[in-house]
């Protein structure tokens, strides 16, 4: 009861932007540029719509997971505490590595890694006309299999006037974000559009400083039945590192406390030092060329080619590490030794390939063939910086700059599909697609993320075939919906890098199982010019499930491994009211269940004097929740707009989270409610556009709250499981404000 309290307070004191909107497959409209078929699909699809108006209303400099926390379902993570360096977020329950993303049909998430990197792009929200979030298995995509939900992002739109933007914004904790824009036709079909901005930050936590640039530009010709679009985008960061967390005892002395490269220094205050360099660098560049041709009225082909250059390290001190980790044995005087260092760790990849379809358009059927072949290269080595006691290696072995580890991970990843929505009577309509993909992984070289140095050599094929159907009846403002899809999903590169090992004949053991997901939609909308409804069930049954085992790697990632049988079950309810013309109110609520059948956890025992017993002890669990997966995330706003005036309140609910899949009230995070204040004012100049002022009050009761964690050390003491928990913080009450000059 006292739960419910607290949910029912938080949805009419805040609330959360949510728009719904579907989308069909659409004839191809030649000045906004989209590969359509990406986004075709039905109405049986769960799916928000976040248009431009919406993301530049939200955008204060947060990456785009904090702008998206507005729509069902989403929870947004940061490792700075406000939001713009390292950042994540999770749909349904699924981490980002299982989102999959997409700008303009090509792929975002890393290849290797599953990963998006936001820190590369910030500002991007402001380089984007629209961001279609579809949560479940949706429709055909290209690069990793969605298993949470897929991010279908669509850049802007060639400027067919000329314009200008100046835009400044600054917060608490030294944040500022600079940008200045501009587009204009060149005349001829051609037309021109680009965007510099640069951000930085203190962060929340102690020392987690942010140096934050990114960039866009587009070229592109037109007429009236073909567009040609190259589009460069891309960024660069320098982060200091806050993946580490802190205790429970921490978080009680000081929440903004971060350990990242403490050392022991006898001269300084109580004997604690830190690495001023430990941070993480990294740069990534994009380049897209679209091509569109409408063929006739019904028929349109799009073609893309493109190539990303991501390359970058991260420089770190450890303190007191064991040498056999970056020597082999046999230079080692002693293997048991152990040393201070400072050590670099490289990723330099390339990524390439191209995206084609046909798309066919009539009142009564809509139909897409089409695919893509992608390859990925990345290269990862790891460098030592300095060693405090190189005495205890072999003469001759070391110097400043030895490579410890070296291995090459390549990627090959096509697919063909073929999808089609039929309009049978007025207001029935039936859903189809089917897709095959192929993908061939190979890793090889010596591997760093273990006790010692080890060789990998793997070389993995997967073949998947993802059916998906659906069908539809509209009348009158109701609409009802279901569908049901299957989706399988590879390993990424931590599941072989953190798990699989050779055993004494060579032959390669714990290998991960690719996973495949069983996805049933059902749900039924309502709208009118005043009220909107929707109520969205869905069952997600799970083989072979990559779950979040609450431990995380070195580079703070999180570790996963495979149940057989798993779940995920519940509703998403949507209600809005239009008060009238200048005032709305918007409800959403996501109440679900999310079960691993069972399982088998290993911890080390210790009798109750904390005496050593044994390890790897097998712990059986039966019908547990998954990890990092709330039972409740609900939402609300309150919005008001009159003239060129709005103002939101707008709040995120978010409930208990189990950081591991024993369901431990010890392992866990506590529930949260937060709210946030956002004013938009926008003055009319005569010898300008606009000035544009915001204004945003965020966490604005300042509540107290972790959206993150991790097991950093679990194990059995006497008869009781104990969890050593490491938090992410986030910041309290915040103020962002900027302007925004338009011309």
């Amino acid at each position: 009861m006292k739960r419910f309290s607290l949910i029912v307070l938080c949805l009419l004191t805040g609330s959360i932007f949510a728009q719904q909107q579907n989308d069909t497959i659409k004839t191809i409209v030649l000045d906004e540029f989209t590969v359509s078929s990406t986004r075709l699909g039905n109405k049986s699809l769960s799916q928000e719509k976040v248009n431009k108006a919406t993301l530049t209303r939200q955008n204060s400099g947060e990456n785009l997971p904090f702008i998206l926390t507005t729509t069902p379902s989403l929870v947004a993570t940061s490792e700075d505490g406000l939001g713009i360096g390292g950042t994540s977020f999770r749909l349904r329950g699924s981490d980002a590595t299982r989102i999959n993303v997409t700008i303009n049909s090509v792929p975002l998430n890393d290849a290797e890694s599953h990963s998006v990197f936001w820190y590369n792009m910030t500002d991007l929200a402001s380089s984007l006309n629209s961001v279609v979030i579809q949560r479940g298995v949706g429709s055909s995509t290209n690069g990793a299999a969605s298993f949470g939900g897929s991010l279908n992002m669509q850049s802007n739109v060639l400027p067919s006037a000329l314009y200008g933007e100046l835009s400044l914004n600054a917060g608490m904790f030294n944040t500022f974000r600079e940008s200045v824009a501009f587009g204009t036709p060149l005349g001829k079909g051609f037309s021109v559009d680009a965007r510099f901005t640069k951000t930085n930050s203190d962060g929340y936590i102690e020392r987690s400083a942010s140096d934050l640039y990114s960039y866009q530009t587009a070229l592109g010709w037109a007429n009236n039945k073909t567009i040609v679009k190259l589009l460069a985008f891309g960024g660069g960061e320098k982060t200091q590192m806050a993946w580490d967390g802190i205790s429970e005892e921490q978080l009680k002395i000081n929440r903004r406390y971060n350990p990242a490269g403490a050392y022991y220094d006898p001269f300084a205050p109580f004997g604690e030092s830190y690495y001023e360099n430990q941070t993480d660098n990294y740069q990534q560049n994009h380049f897209h060329l679209f091509a569109s041709h409408a063929v006739s009225n019904r028929w349109d082909i799009n073609a893309t080619l493109h190539y990303t250059h991501g390359f970058g390290y991260y420089e770190q001190y450890k303190a007191d590490a064991k040498l056999k980790k970056y020597f082999d044995p046999a230079m080692l005087i002693n293997t048991s030794a152990k040393s201070d260092l400072i050590r670099q760790k490289y990723l330099d990849n390339d990524f390439g390939g191209g995206v084609i379809s046909a798309n066919y358009n009539s009142s009564k059927f809509h139909a897409s063939i089409g695919g893509a072949a992608n390859y990925y290269s990345g290269l990862h080595y790891g460098q030592l910086q300095w060693l405090k006691t190189d005495s205890l290696i072999q003469p001759d072995v070391y110097h400043s700059g030895y490579e410890y580890y070296h291995n090459i991970g390549t990627k090959t990843d096509a697919n063909v599909y073929a999808k089609a929505l039929w309009n049978i009577t007025k207001g029935l309509s039936v859903y189809g697609d089917l897709q095959y993909r192929f993908i061939n992984y190979q890793i090889n070289g010596t591997n760093d993320d273990d006790d010692q140095l080890r060789n990998l050599n793997i070389n993995e094929n997967f073949n998947f075939v993802n059916p998906k159907a659906g069908i539809t009846y509209e009348t009158d403002g109701h609409t009802v919906y279901g569908s049901f899809a299957i989706a399988n999903r590879e390993p990424n590169r931590k599941n072989y890098t953190e798990g699989v090992y050779q055993d004494e004949n060579g032959e390669l053991q714990n290998m991960p199982k690719a996973e495949r997901l069983f996805d049933y939609e059902l749900g039924y909308n309502f709208a009118n010019r005043w009220i909107t409804a929707g109520l969205n069930g869905f069952w997600m049954q799970y083989k072979d499930q990559l779950v979040a085992t609450g431990e995380i790697s070195e580079t703070g990632s999180l570790l996963t491994e495979n149940v057989a049988k798993s779940y995920r079950a519940g509703v998403e309810l949507l209600f809005g009211v239009k008060f009238c013309s200048w005032l709305r109110l918007d409800v959403n609520a996501t109440i679900s269940t999310n079960k691993i059948n069972e399982f088998t956890a290993k911890v080390e025992v210790y009798d109750e004097d904390f005496n050593w017993l044994d390890e790897n002890v097998p712990v059986e669990y039966k019908n547990t929740d998954i990890a990092y997966s709330p039972n409740i995330v609900a939402g609300s706003s309150v919005t008001f707009e009159r003239n060129q005036f709005s103002a939101m309140l707008q709040t995120n609910y978010v409930g208990k989270q189990f950081i591991d899949n024993t369901a431990r009230d010890n392992a866990s995070l506590p529930a949260y409610c937060i709210s946030n204040l956002i004013f938009n004012y926008s003055l009319p100049v005569k010898t300008l556009k606009t000035i544009d002022f915001s204004l945003r009050f965020n966490n604005l009761f300042n509540t107290e709250y972790c959206s993150n964690g991790y097991s950093y050390w679990t194990y059995q003491l006497g008869n009781e499981m104990m969890t050593d928990m490491r938090y992410f913080p986030q910041a309290g009450f915040n103020v962002m404000g900027g302007i925004t000059v338009k011309f």
